[in-house]
């Protein structure tokens, strides 16, 4: 159950050995990405480059004076040739010399930029994260946690289901959990059907739950450390406006669910999976769970409540960037490895501690591919600094432009709805931002809207999403050990994804009235 970008990763073979009666597959992000790196290249000779001015604002922040550089969104000019016409940049199949040419793109991107940001610095990120959660995760603390907390909920249904919701969300909102609810949805299923509920009600409180959390989370280093960092901005900020958010979130996934299940519970047959959960009814009359819980694991997960602590303050009150955060939770996988090495947990070994940083590195492999060629994909069209001439500078302008003439408010809305629509397309939450963020975080200084906003647009239309998107494979997964059919799933879902975009349009234009960042 070792995590990553749990949100919602889908890996697809683009060439399947077998047809697939002429259905459509969707292509895998890396694919989208070498198509999208195509696009800019070629834009490189149908838009002329141009520049920005940038300006320092003054701001005060805990009653302290400080300033940024932003872009001056009305010094925009072209770049001229030697006879006055606006001058285009043709990239190259190829160029050396630390050029950036086509197939550059990837090598380039990924080395580009320093620790402290995109793209090297963020990828870096991923792989001490992802690996110092391999070892938390093989120590079985978080999943025998859960099972016991499951165990210890059963016969009391008023506590059932908020308990379960809340420990998902926050597995979601802490380390982007995902996937990993699959598997429980297979053990809490036919616990749910023999208490009377039905599989709609199993998925909300695992997968949705997970959802719920990831896109509303305070810290989540998959995705909202991800955006904050190619965005510019302190990574993990913004966690007082953040946690209430997730607390929120939370409390009414947890009512919609009850409400539900308790009309459910009432003539189990409104249920939209009533037909499906007939399986469950004959084949688990009786579910058995067995787990262990000890002291080594309490003490893990005080490591893991400790670690997090630790970094809040640090970000709050020393402005920790990525390489102090990714050095606490080294830290944090370290104290866990000793842990479990000591009290046998799992047959952990000092060599098992290493394979399991190793394995939880490898699940960051392919967001870290893919933040380092979206970022090739920024230097194809002249990079991210404002200053110098560039097709994207130009296209920012544009967009800025068509956006700027919206109210700001509106403009901030349009991000969100961008993102949410996106997410059909790229279900990787770390893809994601890799994809858009560098191109919403200067877009957002245009128009007028703060990055904070911005990154706040993109985690609640990236995550929320990935509730209802057939294209999400953790979805439709979950869906298929619980025996839901889409069609079903949609016939109940869509009222719930309507009051979840009706309140993060109110937070994200809340947040732009309140001068979020």
């Amino acid at each position: 159950m070792t995590n990553p970008p749990t949100e919602s990763t889908k890996t697809v073979d683009a060439f399947p050995s077998t047809p697939l009666s002429g259905k459509f597959v969707m292509p895998d992000t890396l694919v989208i990405i070498f198509f999208v790196a195509l696009i800019a290249g070629l834009l490189t000779y149908l838009i002329p480059i141009g520049s920005f001015q940038t300006q320092e604002v003054h701001y005060l922040a805990d009653g302290v004076q400080k300033a940024r550089t932003v872009v001056d969104p009305n010094s925009f000019a072209y770049q001229f040739d030697d006879i006055g016409e606006p001058q285009l940049q043709p990239v190259a199949l190829f160029r050396g010399e630390g050029g950036v040419g086509f197939f550059n793109f990837a090598f380039e991107g990924l080395t580009s930029g320093s620790k402290w940001g995109s793209a090297i610095g963020v990828i870096m990120f991923m792989l001490v994260i992802g690996g110092s959660f391999g070892v938390v995760m093989a120590t079985g603390t978080i999943d025998n946690g859960i099972l016991r907390l499951i165990d210890k909920t059963r016969g009391n249904e008023k506590l059932f289901i908020p308990v379960i919701f809340t420990l998902f969300s926050l597995g979601g909102a802490v380390f982007g959990m995902g996937e990993e609810a699959i598997a429980f949805a297979i053990i809490i299923c036919p616990l749910m059907i023999r208490l009377g509920y039905d599989g709609i009600t199993t998925v909300m409180v695992t997968y949705v739950a997970t959802q719920i959390g990831f896109a509303s989370s305070w810290m989540n280093p998959f995705s909202v450390a991800i955006a904050q960092g190619i965005a510019g901005i302190p990574v993990l900020s913004g966690s007082d406006f953040r946690f209430p958010m997730w607390v929120g979130f939370t409390l009414f996934g947890i009512v919609f669910t009850m409400r539900y299940a308790h009309r459910i519970q009432q003539n189990p047959t409104l249920s939209h999976s009533y037909q499906s959960d007939e399986f469950f009814r004959e084949h688990h009359a009786n579910a058995k769970l067995e787990s262990r819980f000890n002291l080594a694991d309490g003490l893990i997960l005080l490591t893991l409540v400790l670690t997090m602590i630790w970094v809040i303050w640090g970000v709050v009150a020393k402005a920790w960037f990525i390489p102090e955060i990714a050095s606490q939770f080294f830290t944090m996988g370290i104290v866990a490895g000793i842990i479990g090495t000591l009290f046998k947990l799992n047959g952990m070994t000092l060599n098992k501690v290493a394979l399991s940083f190793k394995e939880g590195a490898k699940t960051m492999l392919e967001p870290a591919l893919l933040v380092g060629c979206a970022s090739g994909i920024l230097l194809l069209l002249g990079g991210g600094e404002p200053t110098q001439p560039s097709v994207l500078n130009t296209i920012l302008s544009s967009a800025g432009g068509v956006i700027g003439h919206l109210p700001d408010a509106l403009s901030a809305w349009f991000m969100l709805l961008f993102q949410s629509v996106f997410n059909f397309f790229v279900t990787s939450g770390s893809g994601q931002a890799a994809l858009t963020m560098p191109l919403m975080a200067p877009l957002s200084d245009i128009v007028g809207v703060t990055r904070q906003v911005a990154v706040l647009a993109f985690q609640l239309g990236d995550g929320l999403t990935n509730i209802i998107v057939p294209t999400s494979a953790s979805l439709m997964a979950t869906l298929g050990v619980c025996r839901v059919d889409w069609g079903n799933w949609l016939k109940f879902i869509w009222r719930f994804m309507l009051f979840l975009m009706l309140i993060s349009s109110v937070l994200v234009v809340g947040a732009h009235y309140l001068g979020f960042s």
